[in-house]
């Protein structure tokens, strides 16, 4: 929709996704992303966390249940979505005003973790298993993937690839059929992963068809 204001957050959970049905039944997690900006001290030669934003977000349907199956508190990850301003009456009777994030794509951050991912075959998109996500603990090492990836489902395709030292030619009275180029390849590497704890954010109000934060 045009004139949407569309951000990306990188930071961390600062608790387990809630996840709800609201009266239309439809599904909704809530959660926070806590974002803490680094600058280096020269003087102490140390890096020093700043402010901490924290964003409230919410994602809907599939991806709500995806969201719930496959990130916990503390977790790293990156999210985009659109700013969305709503009032509310709160219990004293004040009105406020809160800024949202209404999450169109999120997964978790792999430059200091790794995580697998399961195609969900009813669905539109991807989902990690919980507990797929993981990391030594430190803030040292290279960051990457690692794991074997799978993807299942879709038809028009059957077939695999051997690898391994090529065999000397043979000796052939004709010309041999060009050999089929590999497709697929795997790779790893090993990452350090940290997370820090954070508060949980304050109540949100909302109507009866909107999560209530």
């Amino acid at each position: 929709m045009a004139g949407e204001t569309t951000i990306t957050i990188i930071g961390n959970l600062t608790a387990d996704p809630e996840l709800r049905t609201i009266g239309s039944g439809a599904t909704v997690a809530s959660f926070t992303i806590a974002s803490t900006p680094r600058t280096y001290n020269r003087n102490s030669g140390q890096w020093e966390d700043g402010q901490a934003l924290f964003m409230r977000c919410s994602a809907w349907r599939d991806m709500a249940n995806h969201v719930a199956q496959s990130l916990t508190k503390g977790m790293r990850v990156i999210a985009q979505g659109r700013l969305q301003q709503r009032s509310y009456q709160a219990q004293d009777g004040s009105n406020r005003t809160v800024l949202e994030m209404q999450v169109d794509e999120i997964g978790p951050s792999l430059r200091y973790a790794t995580a697998q991912v399961t195609r969900q075959s009813s669905g539109s998109g991807f989902a990690g298993n919980r507990g797929g996500f993981a990391g030594n603990a430190g803030n040292t090492g290279n960051g990457g993937f690692a794991g074997n990836g799978s993807y299942q489902g879709g038809a028009g395709y059957s077939g695999g690839y051997t690898g391994g030292a090529s065999a000397a030619p043979a000796i052939q009275q004709a010309p041999a059929a060009p050999a089929a180029d590999p497709w697929g390849t795997s790779g790893s590497s090993q990452s350090g992963s940290s997370f820090g704890s954070f508060g949980s954010s304050d109540d949100f109000g909302g109507d009866s068809e909107e999560p209530e934060f």
